[in-house]
């Protein structure tokens, strides 16, 4: 999609992974195609000028794209791939790359990456015509006119928007637009994705400046979503292109560990695979086991982690086996046979990243006596890591969303692949065959970016959280979040903007601030203010992960320059105080549980096992019948009743205080301490106080604690006419909005 990009053999700051990606052992992609060598794009350019061949036949210059997808999907009509041929080399014809090359090269050569993906025949035909429409005199309409609406719709959502039309912004607008077509089509990605590749396989005669900068729109937005998409193969050459360009120095000294641990006369890893194989041969179990090395990204990491690095380090053995259930079975052989480094387990069979990645992972540690200096000094043993996956999670492992065919076409479609046949929808709406969440919320926030800018810088930062969260709703429903998301960025997931009206959380069914950070497989319920009045915080912005609620945040901040200081920082405005109403807290309010003597609740009968001993309630606790209440005697003659399960219960019998027995007599009138948890609001302690007088209950005394951690705390010493009316004041004050928690009072033992 660059008419900019020049001959792969051109020297440059690439030139070096252009050698080392054809020649050296250590390159991942070169190994995994020993069967067909590195395509001559120079010998297909000069195939390309001699034009379409006899009517019928197809061209000779696209033989390597057919034969690399048939090998995929043999029965496919290459009808398509013929039209689409001719016409991309005549609307091309004369055009030339910068380095000389017919322009021809280019969509073949993007056609020819996906075909060795396996991509489907629409997506390669739409691959052929992705530059007509944006370099040539071909239109939409002519595209639709001879291939069909989805054709059309792959071109469309490749094709650049015009710096004329959008000036700086072009580039921004144009990924904006290819996002929102993949969320209808992931194939639009696909298309973009080998292009840029290629692109970047062909930078060397660039200016050092424009290389920079095309590989940093690479790392920070194409390869990010080649890993979202799964299709590895793509992302993990263009970190290594990347790598070239960006860190010269690094990638050469990594080249040359790579070429040093090539040349060794032995190799661990070839002994471990070999190994392997007769442990799992001895078992039965059908299993290929190869050598996959790493890549230079790869292996520049290992280097950072470890330091000096060994022959283990330069590679991974894959094994391959048929079915699911082997899978287990080699884990086990394995494991049993050879010395397992357990904390290096992972099983992402039984939980898929979010990219459609599948496979186990596991390491053995080689014996001690292999890893012996020659000298006989013990050095650390080595460590072989060990992916074990079935044939076809490997494929979905290398191409992702790419090997899925034609995710969305219906079940009865030849040309689907098994996976997206299973899960094509009855009623022909489209399903987007990788798991929705970063897509479906990427594409919410880019709606709501005011700017370009905003838009690009966003999306970047976006791309770079690369671990999901699945959190669920009590209704039984979920959100996916970014790891790292917190319960504002969950709100604003589930209400969007109405989220500016969520007063509070519980996570797990216990009250959290908006500030909580999110775990995997955490339930959220979301409490929404009934003000409204109610408004976001500006401290919220600190809290919000995501782009969808920053965004919205800042939008409506934007809107209301004067707002957002009170929501207010989610506790309302001033908090109330006592002095805001008729019940002032009382000199004995302060009393503590079992100090200061204070008058002893009228009607408050109990009964104690010590004849002509005085009663007193404690404070710390308030107990009213029924509760199960025991005693204890304090200064003066005085018996304090507690309820059992309270704390200061604890710590008495912790100092060896005995108990003694006591029981509720007849009573009318008793006193308790409740403290209500609530979010703040304008009126909220009026409503509260009305809400208990309206139970015929009196307010001895208020407390209203300072806002904190975006709670306010209500603790009011009430005296009930009778003890029975207890659960229906609880109740009518849980019904006060704003008010999540009433409960009774649980003071701390002393010197606890």
């Amino acid at each position: 999609m660059s008419a900019e990009a020049t001959n792969p053999a051109t020297p440059g700051p690439v030139a070096p992974k252009a050698s080392a990606a054809a020649t050296a052992p250590a390159v991942p992609r070169a190994d995994r195609r020993k069967s067909r060598p590195r395509i001559d794009l120079r010998r297909l350019g000069r195939a390309a000028l001699l034009g379409p061949a006899v009517r019928g036949k197809l061209p000779d210059a696209i033989g390597h794209v057919v034969e690399a997808h048939r090998a995929h999907h043999p029965d496919a009509d290459l009808d398509p791939l013929r039209r689409a041929y001719v016409l991309a080399e005549s609307s091309h014809r004369g055009q030339m790359r910068k380095s000389g090359e017919p322009y021809i090269t280019h969509p073949l050569a993007v056609t020819l990456i996906l075909a060795e993906l396996g991509a489907e025949t629409t997506t390669l035909t739409a691959s052929l015509l992705h530059d007509t429409v944006e370099d040539t005199d071909v239109t939409l309409d002519q595209v639709r006119e001879q291939f069909g609406e989805e054709v059309r719709y792959l071109v469309d959502g490749v094709t650049k928007l015009e710096k004329v039309d959008y000036g700086a912004a072009a580039e921004p607008e144009t990924f904006r637009k290819m996002l929102v077509a993949t969320g209808s089509d992931v194939r639009v990605m696909s298309i973009k994705l080998a292009d840029r590749l290629h692109n970047m396989r062909t930078l060397g005669v660039m200016r050092p400046e424009k290389q920079a900068r095309i590989a940093k729109v690479t790392r920070d937005v194409l390869i990010p979503l080649a890993e979202r998409l799964g299709v590895q193969a793509l992302k993990t050459e263009m970190e290594d292109l990347v790598f070239a360009i960006l860190h010269p120095e690094e990638y050469e000294h990594t080249r040359q560990l790579i070429a040093e641990n090539a040349a060794r006369p032995d190799d661990p890893l070839a002994e471990v695979a070999d190994e392997m194989r007769g442990v799992l041969r001895e078992a039965g179990i059908q299993a290929e086991v190869l050598i996959r090395p790493r890549h230079f990204v790869s292996v520049h990491r290992v280097a950072r982690k470890r330091g000096q690095l060994r022959g283990t380090d330069f590679g991974r053995l894959l094994v391959l086996v048929n079915e699911d259930a082997d899978c287990y079975a080699v884990l086990g052989e394995l494991h049993t046979c050879m010395t397992p480094v357990v904390s290096e387990f992972k099983d992402f069979i039984a939980v898929p990243k979010f990219n459609l990645y599948q496979s186990l992972h596991t390491a053995v540690a080689l014996p001690q006596a292999r890893t012996d200096s020659p000298g006989g000094t013990p050095i650390a043993a080595q460590v072989v890591e060990v992916l074990i996956r079935t044939h076809q999670m490997h494929k979905v492992a290398e191409a992702g969303v790419v090997a899925l065919g034609n995710p969305y076409a219906p079940a009865s479609d030849a040309a689907v692949s098994d996976a997206s046949a299973s899960d094509a929808p009855a009623d022909g709406e489209r399903a987007d065959p990788t798991r929705p969440g970063w897509l479906s919320r990427l594409l919410d926030w880019q709606q709501a970016a005011p700017d370009p800018d905003t838009f690009w810088s966003t999306l970047r930062e976006d791309l770079a959280q690369d671990r999901e969260i699945t959190v669920f709703r009590p209704d039984g429903g979920t959100l996916g979040l970014p790891e790292g998301a917190t319960c504002v960025d969950a709100a604003y997931a589930q209400y969007g903007e109405d989220a500016h009206a969520c007063i509070g959380a519980r996570v797990n069914g216990r009250l959290a601030t908006l500030s909580t950070v999110l775990k995997d497989g955490d339930t959220v319920q979301l409490l929404m203010g009934q003000d409204p009045a109610s408004e976001p915080s500006r401290e919220w912005l600190e809290h919000a992960h995501t782009p969808a609620a920053r965004i919205a945040i800042q939008r409506w901040l934007a809107t209301h320059p004067g707002g957002g200081n009170g929501a207010q920082d989610m506790t309302g405005t001033r908090p109330e105080t006592a002095e805001d109403t008729a019940a002032s807290r009382p000199a004995d309010a302060a009393a503590a549980a079992e100090g200061t003597p204070t008058t002893r609740s009228r009607g408050a009968d109990v009964l104690v096992d010590r004849p002509g001993a005085s009663v007193r309630l404690a404070r710390c606790c308030t107990p009213v019948p029924p509760d199960e209440i025991t005693g204890f005697a304090v200064r003066g003659g005085v018996v304090t009743v507690h309820r059992v399960e309270c704390a200061a219960v604890v710590h008495m019998k912790g100092k060896g205080r005995a108990e003694l027995g006591v029981r509720w007599g007849d009573t009318t009138e008793c006193r308790v301490t409740l403290v209500a948890e609530s979010f703040g609001r304008p009126h909220l302690l009026a409503d509260l106080t009305e809400a208990i007088s309206s139970t015929g209950v009196d307010i001895v005394s208020a407390t209203v604690e300072p806002p904190s951690q975006q709670r306010v705390r209500h603790t009011y010493t009430l005296l009930l006419p009778d003890a029975a009316r207890l659960p229906a004041l609880m109740r009518a004050m849980r019904d006060v909005p704003g008010v999540y928690d009433v409960a009774r009072a649980q003071h701390q033992a002393p010197g606890s």
